[in-house]
């Protein structure tokens, strides 16, 4: 089966992480700790995370004219991710997250948009070309809405399948979800769109069903070490986690969704590809940094062989 092009439209940014013991609580100062950059943004994570699945990726987005937007797009390009419709605003700057990273895993993130706030729809016509013979378009909501819509509005008249990770959270219409076929959220951003706790398997389908009631054909609600909850037109139900020791969680659901993509264009069914994309994001929780926890191909392979 030859693999078609996955479309990721979204955000670029450079993350500054700042590890420690735990995260501060409000109003507080909390000393200690190892700071370090890396490559990040919610688009640019699910392109590495499906270039590094086995891939082949376009990635549309903007960056500012500054050393950062160069180091994103040399940092891409290693990857082989085309970077055609990368455009350099020459207002903007590349956008910048703030990330602190506790001893446990868990994080809080700030993020300063800058560039990646003015990706635009006409942005995305430029990028028309790439949508022919796609097979994913893979996008999320750290750009305009606007930007999102039209992405999936263009990825629909090309025949090209839509997956929407809609973090961070808001709500989004019913027109927009009529265009999704793949619904990705977490159990709080499940419960944003639907107002239906989701934190277990109960809760999950509940949210996963008035979401499909909204238009979406598929929904996957991902449950952290838990797994993910599926529901599909022919198939439902738990596909379970994997049990690893948790370092940075800050990509894991960006992972996830590009290696979700990934499985699907080369034709897995459903669970399948669930467990595929499982298997990426538990790798990249052991693993400091957004991009650079990012697995290869042969890594979820070879992790996926013990189980």
């Amino acid at each position: 089966m030859v693999q078609r092009p996955i479309i990721v439209v979204g955000s670029a940014n450079t993350d500054m992480i700042l590890k420690m013991g735990r995260l501060p609580k409000p109003g507080e100062t909390v000393l200690g700790g190892a700071f370090a950059m890396a490559a990040g943004g919610k688009g640019a994570n699910q392109a590495v995370g499906a270039a590094r699945a086995g891939g082949r990726v376009v990635f549309v987005a903007r960056v500012g004219r500054d050393d950062f937007g160069a180091r994103a797009i040399e940092g891409l390009l290693r990857d082989r991710i085309a970077v055609d419709y990368i455009f350099r605003d020459k207002v903007q700057p590349t956008g910048v997250a703030l990330i602190f990273v506790a001893r446990n895993g868990e994080n809080c993130i700030a993020v300063a948009s800058g560039a990646n706030a003015a990706l635009s729809p006409a942005d995305v016509r430029k990028a028309a070309s790439a949508f022919e013979g796609a097979g994913f378009l893979l996008t999320q909501l750290e750009t305009p809405l606007d930007t999102v819509q039209a992405a999936a509005a263009l990825a629909a008249r090309k025949g090209v399948r839509v997956i929407l990770n809609p973090a961070p959270a808001r709500p989004l219409s019913d027109a927009l979800l009529k265009k999704i076929d793949i619904l990705t959220p977490n159990e709080s951003e499940a419960e944003i769109l639907t107002g239906i706790r989701a934190a277990g398997e109960r809760g999950a389908q509940a949210a996963a069903a008035a979401l499909k009631k909204r238009g979406v054909e598929t929904v996957i609600i991902t449950l952290g070490p838990r797994g993910a909850f599926v529901s599909g037109p022919d198939a439902e139900g738990l596909v379970p986690g994997f049990k690893v020791r948790a370092v940075d969680t800050t990509a894991a659901g960006d992972v996830f969704n590009g290696a979700l993509a990934v499985a699907l264009s080369d034709g897995l069914a459903l669970m399948e590809a669930v467990r595929f994309a499982n298997a990426a994001a538990a790798i990249s929780v052991t693993r400091w940094g957004a991009q650079p926890s990012a697995p290869k191909r042969r890594e979820i392979e070879a992790f996926l062989s013990r189980f």
